[in-house]
């Protein structure tokens, strides 16, 4: 597991915090793993929170409920356009590829040309060491690699289904599991 990893929740999975979610892990190393849930957007505007904000985040432009810990804390990542240059940009801290973490103390008017969208997270999804490794064992998640556009992704009715949809056969046909195989 590395960070821009996706976790999608396997269809065993039915607890109701996790199940049919998919989390973009952000970190994976001796002190734990951390992640945010993708596709959890809350009914609170980024605007009513954080306005200076606001005019950067991706469309809905709405909280998103990144996991059931700290829900209290916001954790933002973003997109970076490419070819941006983040030599000595205080605030930015990169996770895998395009996708960095953004400081939110940050001055929103420096970050601005850098990214091209970002999405901030109402508290995360954090495991202790060993925790996460034991439930990918069980077979609970399913680990992908993620694509930038992920994390920034437009609002969809099934974010669970279209990542796996895009997988190679026979991943791809899990994307087909009712949600709820007793009224299939």
């Amino acid at each position: 597991m590395r960070p821009g990893s996706l976790l999608v929740a396997s269809t065993d999975l039915l607890d109701a915090t996790f199940r049919r979610t998919v989390v973009y892990m952000i970190e994976h190393n001796d002190g734990g793993s951390l992640g945010v849930v993708l596709n959890r957007p809350s009914d609170t505007p980024v605007h009513n929170v954080l306005p200076g904000w606001a005019p950067l985040a991706a469309r809905p432009a709405t909280l998103h409920i990144g996991g059931p810990v700290k829900n209290d804390a916001a954790l933002c990542l973003a997109t970076l356009r490419t070819g941006a240059d983040t030599t000595g940009v205080r605030g930015l801290r990169r996770v895998h590829g395009r996708v960095v973490m953004v400081d939110l103390d940050s001055d929103p008017d420096e970050i601005a040309p850098l990214v091209s969208g970002l999405r901030i997270f109402a508290g995360y999804s954090g495991w202790t060491l060993g925790q996460l490794d034991g439930e990918l064992q069980r077979d609970d998640w399913i680990v992908i690699s993620a694509l930038a556009e992920d994390v920034v992704s437009p609002p969809m009715t099934d974010m669970w289904a279209a990542v796996l949809r895009r997988q190679p056969l026979p991943l791809a046909l899990l994307a087909t599991h009712p949600i709820d195989v007793q009224r299939n």
